[in-house]
């Protein structure tokens, strides 16, 4: 007789594939193989992520490095910028809050002398003195938790940094800007990579859910997207009318299509996987993910899962699916 499928085994291998995707530059020690109370606790967490993306569609947050001043003079400008030139309240690493113009001035001197000399300009070639950091969230969304989150994230993500935060909730979309100086207290500087900004978006989703909202930070392979987002010269550039070039909107290179495939694949095999299941729950995911691939973009990855015989479907409605224990 055939053994039944290790679904929850499944789940955690081509789960971790979409959700928690290894850090390409970084290389890790391997994870230990999960087993007994372990594995059903990673599983169950695999089946929330699951959930959130192909049944509730949950918002999926935006944190976006939007800039950073190489000198003193762009890092104040910012500061009025983000503060409406101090009428809006401005909140430290420390957690004090300011406003006003002298409170301003008071917060350039602070950085510009606090660690290495920070000059009033700079050269274009110069490193970047700050980061400019932009959290979002859509329309609806508790500002006020959203500024909490954004709070938890900045002091989990830039611990040893001097930073400052400001609420913006005039705008369509509730977002926090943070200003981020660079050298850390201890002389080690940050440098925001590709891997640094995906473990952000989901620290920030985490601090998000544990106010309970609903928030992920799925990569767009995994949710079949492919967008290009031009980086800030390209914006600032187009903005002055001096970019001369465009690209494509979408990612077509290679790298791109592969990564699209292998998401596919993993949505492939967790679908069956649930579709074999005893649980009515899961089952009803199954069908969800079927339904989810069908309206990704085309590409021959997803029509062969189109095309692909579909689960039976159970004749329920769909459950109350809930935390699992």
């Amino acid at each position: 007789m055939a053994q039944p499928p290790n679904i929850d085994g499944i789940l955690i291998t081509w789960g971790d594939c979409l959700f928690y995707p290894g850090n390409r530059v970084v290389k890790v020690k391997p994870q230990p193989r999960l087993s007994g109370d372990a594995a059903r606790l990673r599983a169950a967490a695999i089946r929330k992520r699951i959930e959130a993306t192909v049944v509730r569609r949950a918002p999926q947050v935006m944190v976006k490095v939007t800039g950073g001043g190489r000198g003193m003079k762009a890092i104040a400008a910012h500061f009025r910028y983000i503060s409406k030139n101090g009428r809006l309240e401005i909140e430290d690493q420390r957690g004090e809050t300011m406003r006003g113009k002298d409170s301003l001035r008071d917060l350039a001197d602070d950085w510009r002398f606090g660690g290495s000399l920070i000059p009033d300009d700079a050269d274009p070639g110069h490193r970047r003195e700050a980061f400019n950091i932009m959290l979002s969230m859509p329309r609806g969304t508790d500002p006020l938790t959203v500024q909490r989150a954004a709070r938890e994230f900045a002091q989990a993500e830039l611990a040893d940094h001097k930073y400052v935060m400001v609420l913006h909730d005039h705008q369509a979309n509730p977002h926090v800007h943070i200003s981020v100086r660079a050298e850390s207290r201890h002389g080690k500087r940050l440098n925001p990579r590709k891997a640094d900004l995906h473990r952000w978006r989901e620290t920030f989703a985490e601090k998000l859910r544990g106010y309970g909202v609903e928030a992920e930070a799925t990569r767009q392979a995994t949710r079949g997207r492919s967008r290009n987002y031009d980086p800030l010269w390209r914006v600032k550039a187009r903005e002055d009318g001096r970019l001369r070039t465009n690209r494509p909107g979408t990612k077509n290179g290679g790298r791109a299509i592969a990564t699209r495939a292998q998401a596919v694949e993993a949505w492939r095999q967790l679908g069956q996987a649930l579709a074999m299941s005893g649980d009515v729950a899961d089952r009803y995911l199954a069908k969800s993910i079927a339904a989810f691939v069908r309206e990704m973009p085309s590409t021959p990855a997803a029509e062969q899962v189109r095309q692909a015989p579909k689960p039976a479907a159970p004749q329920i409605n769909p459950p109350d699916i809930g935390p699992r224990r």
